[in-house]
């Protein structure tokens, strides 16, 4: 079995790692560092909760700080361009874990926020720069950022960043890089139009695949309940009586959904947040904040949220709305069953949504289960989406492939595992609550 200590990383990242317990790389952690540490491009076909954050940024690390070279005034030495403002804030604590015992200097920007402290965090230079790409540009057209001597190029999450129509920002990013660097390209699907710009932006890489692309979270148990559209919140305050939804986070397709389904919850004693686009990075963070350390149980969010939170003990998410692309539901169900936990994904699906599930099982490559042990089931819209399927129906569904889920960066020794465990049986719909053993390393 492979440890971090075989992946020939130098003595202050090993011991970083060492002070937070971790001790065996996740598969794309084993696969990409040691190509990354001789040069090479990449390109990762890989889901968050993977640990693919360690592998780019572990081998970066070691790179940059072992050459010799300084930071140039307003310039990076590495740039990691990522999708939301989460994600970043995410990936720039990271660098500072990880890199803790490095003279590394690092910045983060992003929108949503006055662009003063971020200006004068980048003036004098940095090794890391990891940015989303509005902000970025804003900088770059003002003078105050530069990339022409930049070493190390990261577009993580690029599937997404293209979804969210960022493809001509990221186009005018490249276009200022050096031809001499290093890039990375991160995906959890691989679709035509990321494909086209991997092919464009990498030379020779290594392709680092850790699941087929679009393929759900293995220990996820994944159920549908047909339900009339006027009837989710009913349902959803009915499932959430069952205590054991210790940590829940509801997508709505809406930001104006969201805030009417966190306000109904409040109504009826549940403690909910909502967080979307139009919400402030402070308010933002602030629910984040409150969600993870237990104060809100539930957070209603839309997708900008399916891949910026990176949180333990999730133990279910409830699709209130079914997100009309397919990879969407891939990332949503993937916020829970992370760092070695199990969980549950329900989706509520109503007769206008049908479509989305027939499209959502072709991408998964498998059925959902039909959960209709719940007195809001719709046999109706049930018997129109899956005529041959019985009414009641419960299962694990897991999807295929070989992920891994977990891992930042990889697994804790035995009974380093730290975090909330999630205990208790699910009584509505079937499945345990979230639980990770001892040894697994947050996701």
């Amino acid at each position: 079995m492979t440890t971090f200590s075989d992946l020939n990383l130098i003595e202050p990242i090993q011991t970083a790692l060492d002070a937070e317990g971790y001790v065996t790389p996740t598969p794309i952690q084993a696969q990409a560092i040691p190509a990354l540490l001789q040069g090479r491009d990449m390109l990762g076909i890989a889901q968050t909760g993977t640990g693919k954050t360690a592998a780019f940024t572990l081998p970066l690390l070691q790179i940059l700080s072992t050459s010799g070279r300084k930071p140039m005034p307003r310039s990076p030495r590495a740039l990691i361009l990522t999708p939301t403002r989460e994600l970043a804030v995410q990936i720039h604590e990271s660098i500072g874990n990880y890199g803790k015992n490095l003279k590394m200097s690092r910045a983060v920007v992003f929108g949503g926020v006055g662009q003063g402290a971020q200006v004068s965090s980048t003036a004098r230079g940095v090794d890391f720069l990891v940015a989303t790409p509005g902000r970025l540009m804003d900088l770059i057209e003002q003078g105050h950022i530069k990339l022409d001597v930049l070493e190390a190029f990261v577009l993580d999450e690029a599937d997404r960043m293209l979804d969210m129509g960022f493809i001509h920002a990221v186009k005018r990013i490249v276009a200022m890089l050096p031809k001499q660097r290093q890039t990375l390209l991160f995906s959890a699907t691989m679709p035509d139009s990321v494909a086209g710009l991997a092919a464009s932006l990498l030379r020779d890489p290594i392709r680092v695949e850790v699941t087929p692309a679009a393929t759900s979270a293995e220990r996820v148990q994944q159920s549908v309940m047909f339900v009339e559209k006027e009837k989710k919140r009913s349902l959803l305050s009915e499932l959430l009586r069952d205590q054991s939804l210790v940590r829940a986070l509801v997508f709505t397709r809406t930001k104006h959904g969201a805030n009417r389904v966190a306000e109904q919850l409040a109504k009826t004693g549940v403690k909910a947040d909502a967080i979307h686009g139009n919400k402030s990075q402070g308010a933002r963070q602030k629910a984040l904040e409150s969600f993870r350390n237990g104060k809100i149980r539930v957070l209603v969010a839309t997708d900008i949220a399916a891949r910026g939170i990176d949180i333990d003990g999730i133990s279910h998410v409830i699709n209130f709305d079914l997100p009309n692309e397919p990879e969407s539901y891939v990332h949503r169900i993937g916020r829970t069953a992370r760092a070695g936990a199990e969980g549950i994904a329900v989706s509520f699906c109503d007769a206008e949504e049908t479509g989305y599930l027939r499209d959502i099982e072709k991408t998964i490559r498998m059925p959902v289960a039909v959960n209709a042990a719940h007195p809001f089931h719709n046999e109706q819209i049930a018997t129109a989406k899956h005529p041959q399927k019985p009414a009641a129906r419960s299962h694990n569904n897991n999807g295929g492939g070989n992920r891994r889920p977990g891992g930042r960066p990889g697994q804790h020794a035995a009974g380093q595992g730290r975090g909330p465990k999630q205990g208790g049986g699910q009584k509505s719909f079937g499945g345990n609550g979230a639980r990770r053993p001892s040894g697994e390393a947050r996701a």
